[in-house]
């Protein structure tokens, strides 16, 4: 792309990333308190089991057909025919795809519902009694709620492709409220196996209100929608073309969180549940840093026109800028995990029933996955950057590595290395999340040297992050010095997190100001730049 159309592109495609920031931050936060509600009631208990496990089943259709895979199959085509002006062809293609779509989704919802028994034995195979009765009404009251949510996954693709970002991401935010609500309403007079068969159904109505609220915006963005199955042009195939290799991708890493699932249903009671825990965490930085730039990112690299090398270029340009701005908040998310990670559990989790050794073992969980967070998280942008050259098999194939090593490791970590350390079978739990990692960093860096050999060289620079991680590991000790002396106990969890991470950032802030790092001396501009006004 010529450098006067990139500069042109910039400042939209990173105010865009700054909207999608500000999406999910509220949406996350609203998943926190709802993880904190359900930590009141459930702790790490058999129903909490149940309800973690069942929710991963019917999630399976929502991200093998979701968010993911439209994003990666549909945005590239629309985007680039819109900003091509073919707004018929356009609204014709977001048409077909959004009825086959539903009917798709229909039948698999019909078929879960169905296959319930045989998918429990495959995905809890601990799970016996009660607790398995318990995890199949759950999973078949999960499965029309989750069909819902592929379908909002197609307005999130229509209004991501027309950079209307933040409907899209705060729409979430409606779908924890009715879980919460539910939560309250009856948590307390109900017992845990009644109140998880109540909290399925509030989550079935938040589901159906998350769809309802983007519906509206994505129907008046498309020029002339019309439900229909028949209009198979050349847009349709490129988006069903590379609709089934995402699709695979997708599945194969869903494969590897069940296998995580599955291991852990094998390890001692709470391990799912404490699983689910950590991961609710490790997953905001992810969200919040990576799939930002991610998703705002892709749009403008699908429209990128040109001869080869200006592509190549232009893309080059975009994903070294997407790059740092990911490690700038992620470093510092993987110091204050391994180091600080006690806090920050307490802090959301400790209540009711999750008490202070629950704490110190979803940590130890949460540690583990700080293995591979860097990695994961600058994962996402290279897929992104091949999805927008319209290659979706390249991103299978390191999908399929990454599975592998994730089940080798897996079994290796979670029920051997205890065994070899002398340590208690329940922390077999965190050798998962430690394995997980490993296999990303392998998958990232097949990711990197794939692309590389199409555009360029790419990736983070040495000093780059030689500036960054002196940094974070130096303010998260502090936090960790405030927290020894003046917070030698576990009690005022929240008062002691908000002070102890407020000196945190405010020192690794300071501290990649003074580095001169560009990231954080923009965003201290901007903050001056307000008071001052």
């Amino acid at each position: 792309m010529p450098e006067s159309e990139s500069k042109k592109k910039k400042s939209p495609v990173k105010s865009g990333a700054y909207i999608v920031a500000l999406g999910i931050f509220l949406s996350r936060i609203a998943g926190l308190v709802r993880e904190r509600a359900f930590a009141h009631y459930f702790g790490n208990s058999d129903a909490g089991d149940a309800f973690k496990a069942a929710l991963k089943i019917p999630n399976f259709l929502q991200n093998l057909f979701g968010e993911g895979v439209l994003s990666a199959s549909l945005i590239p085509v629309y985007a680039k025919l819109n900003s091509e002006g073919k707004k018929e062809e356009a609204s014709q293609l977001a048409s077909t795809v959004a009825t086959l779509l539903c009917l798709c989704t229909s039948l698999l919802v019909l078929a879960g519902v169905m296959a319930t028994p045989v998918l429990i034995d495959l995905i809890a195979p601990g799970f016996t009694g009660e607790k398995r009765t318990l995890t199949i009404k759950l999973v078949q009251i999960f499965f029309p709620g989750t069909g819902i949510l592929v379908m909002s996954a197609w307005c999130l693709g229509i209004l991501n492709s027309h950079r209307k970002f933040f409907l899209s991401y705060t729409a979430p935010v409606i779908w924890n409220l009715a879980i919460i609500a539910t939560l309250l309403f009856f948590g307390r007079h109900n017992d845990q196996y009644s109140l998880a068969e109540i909290t399925a159904w509030g989550l079935v109505a938040g589901s159906f209100l998350q769809f309802f609220v983007q519906l509206p915006s994505a129907l008046r963005l498309i020029h002339n929608f019309k439900p229909a199955i028949m209009k198979f042009d050349n847009n349709v195939r490129t988006v069903v073309r590379n609709f089934f290799p995402v699709v695979i991708s997708r599945g194969v890493v869903q494969v590897s969180a069940y296998i995580d699932n599955l291991l852990a249903s094998l390890l001692p009671a709470g391990a799912v549940s404490s699983l689910a825990y950590a991961q609710t965490l490790y997953l905001l930085p992810v969200s919040l840093f990576g799939m930002s730039v991610s998703v705002s990112e892709l749009p403008a690299m699908s429209e990128a026109r040109g001869s080869d090398a200006e592509i190549s270029d232009y893309l080059k340009t975009r994903l070294n800028r997407g790059l740092k701005q990911i490690a700038f908040f992620i470093i510092p998310s993987v110091a204050g995990f391994l180091i600080l990670g006690d806090v920050i559990v307490s802090a959301i989790f400790q209540t009711g029933q999750f008490d202070h050794n629950t704490t110190i073992y979803v940590w130890g969980i949460l540690a583990g996955s700080t293995a591979g967070l860097l990695a994961t998280t600058l994962g996402r942008l290279y897929s992104s950057a091949f999805y927008s050259i319209k290659d979706t098999r390249t991103p299978l194939k390191f999908a399929l590595v990454r599975v592998f090593l994730t089940t080798l490791l897996g079994c290796f970590c979670a029920f051997i290395v205890p065994g070899l350390l002398g340590i208690d079978s329940k922390w077999g739990t965190a050798g998962l999340t430690v394995s997980a990692g490993i296999a990303g960093w392998a998958e990232f860096y097949l990711l990197r040297r794939g692309l590389n050999r199409i555009i360029g060289e790419t990736g983070l620079t040495f000093i780059y992050q030689m500036k960054l991680w002196p940094c974070a590991l130096i303010a998260a000790f502090s936090g960790f010095a405030i927290k020894y002396a003046f917070f030698p106990e576990s009690g005022h969890t929240i008062i002691r997190a908000a002070i102890i991470l407020s000196v945190y950032g405010i020192i690794y802030f300071s501290l990649t100001y003074i580095f001169e790092i560009e990231e954080s001396r923009i965003i201290i501009g901007k903050i001056l730049k307000k008071i001052s006004r």
